[in-house]
């Protein structure tokens, strides 16, 4: 276009010198009207070219958008993974929806444009292929974050379960494992209890010369003792006889210093074996 200006120009001035005055305006008038044509040309072109390179920036940063959106997908450990997801996703469906009322709008310029260039329109043709291709990866996309999002909530609900089951359970080996240690504490526990003829006997533990003949004898008179660690019994008495009955050999009454007896056993499972209580009589 600029080149046929400069050539009518060109003849124009060629010729100027052997028109007249009037021939000359209607030159020039042409020549004005020539350079109208492709001022509105250029500026119609542009427009276009304009917009073709928009939707060709937003076919880049879609694509862009959509690798991050695959990294942070790759990679669910990060904290903020599913906040970067979110934010590309929307920025991808709103640049997608903007690139699609550009090409509607390319072509409708095109067709109303004087411009009739069939490279053009192969070419906006390809930048809605390219659109097209985008929007069908999209939706894979979404389909496949969708599906990984009810996977991760199935796997949440499945831990959460799981803790459930552990909580519990541990709850219940808790339980378990006091309720053992109440029943292995019971099996190694003993009473023993000294005292005179007279208080024995006030507390219905010795009855007719008989040792815990009754059950209603004052258990609560008794010391606890665990068989396996108490082993050494102290009477405060210088006087003492075993009144409960104890294997001979699994035990030794013996004298302190003080002159007092204590009792040492020696073989506590035996010891023990015959009864759970010890009564000793001392004076």
């Amino acid at each position: 276009m600029k080149k046929l200006l400069v050539f009518v120009a060109c003849v124009i001035g060629l010729s100027a010198c052997n028109m007249t005055g009037e021939k000359q305006d209607a030159l020039m008038q042409e020549r004005d009207s020539l350079q109208r044509i492709i001022n509105e040309k250029d500026i119609e072109l542009d427009d276009i070219l304009t917009t073709f390179n928009e939707v060709q920036e937003g076919i880049r940063r879609i694509n862009e958008a959509e690798g991050r959106v695959t990294i942070a997908d790759g990679n669910p450990e990060s904290a903020s993974s599913k906040e970067v997801i979110r934010e590309n996703m929307d920025f991808i469906k709103q640049t997608m929806q903007q690139n699609r009322e550009m090409i509607a709008m390319l072509q409708e310029k095109l067709k109303n444009s004087s411009i009739k260039n069939s490279q053009m329109q192969n070419t906006i043709a390809s930048l809605q292929a390219q659109i097209d291709a985008q929007t069908a990866r999209i939706q894979e996309l979404e389909a496949a974050l969708a599906e990984k999002d009810a996977l991760i909530e199935a796997q949440g609900e499945a831990i959460a379960g799981l803790s459930n089951n552990v909580a519990s359970l541990t709850e219940e080996n808790r339980i378990k494992a006091e309720k053992m240690q109440e029943q292995d504490k019971e099996l190694n526990s003993a009473w023993f209890v000294f005292g005179t003829k007279s208080e024995l006997k006030e507390q219905k533990i010795l009855s007719s010369g008989d040792v815990l003949k009754n059950e209603d004898f004052n258990k609560n008179y008794f010391t606890k003792i665990d068989i396996r660690y108490d082993k050494e019994i102290r009477f405060y008495s210088k006087s003492a006889k075993l009144l409960s009955t104890h294997p001979a050999g699994s035990y030794k009454l013996e004298k302190d210093k003080q002159g007092q007896y204590e009792l040492h056993i020696t073989s506590p499972q035996k010891f023990w074996s015959v009864s759970k209580y010890l009564v000793v009589l001392v004076k």
